[in-house]
């Protein structure tokens, strides 16, 4: 799923001027049930590439590389899984979670202050556990650390409240 931040487009772009008034971006963003997006996994903003970077010959991290990275974060959940009617994180359910998405306390204290500031869902509480255990396995790490948390928080950007 795809949508515009506000009607005229240029919401959070640095190089455009978004034309849109507060309350104008809060009914676009409202057009979206809440239901719903509880039920996406990960929102977040696409800014537009500049030319720079898209002719930019720094090196990065090549495509063999993160498909290596990905497919030993797939084998680990495999693994984890191996018996049970599901094969990956995205299909846990709530009683899994306590199982298999540990969480170090700090992650803890993170995710209690992100519920609350941001007055997030049981679902998406959910959600936020699963893309952690994703960012956990993909960092090939047994536990959730906060830092793994602090992504997936990042990744319900629709779940925080227009300007």
């Amino acid at each position: 799923m795809a949508t515009r931040g506000c009607p005229c487009g240029f919401y959070t772009d640095p190089q455009h001027e978004c034309s849109c008034s507060p309350i104008v971006i809060q009914r676009y963003r409202s057009r979206i049930s809440g239901p719903l997006l509880d039920r996406i996994d990960i929102h977040i903003e696409v800014p537009a590439v500049k030319y720079k970077d898209l002719t930019d010959r720094v090196a990065r991290e090549p495509s063999i590389a993160i498909r290596e990275r990905v497919n030993r974060a797939r084998e680990a959940q495999l693994v984890r899984f191996k018996g049970m009617p599901f094969f990956c994180n995205a299909q846990m359910r709530a009683s899994d979670l306590r199982l298999h998405c540990q969480i170090e306390s700090g992650g803890e204290r993170l995710l209690e202050l992100a519920i609350n500031r941001l007055g997030l869902s049981a679902r998406a509480y959910t959600r936020i556990l699963k893309v952690s255990r994703t960012i956990a396995d993909l960092d090939g790490a047994a536990s959730i650390a906060a830092h793994h948390v602090s992504e997936a928080i990042q990744y319900r950007s629709l779940d925080r409240t227009a300007p």
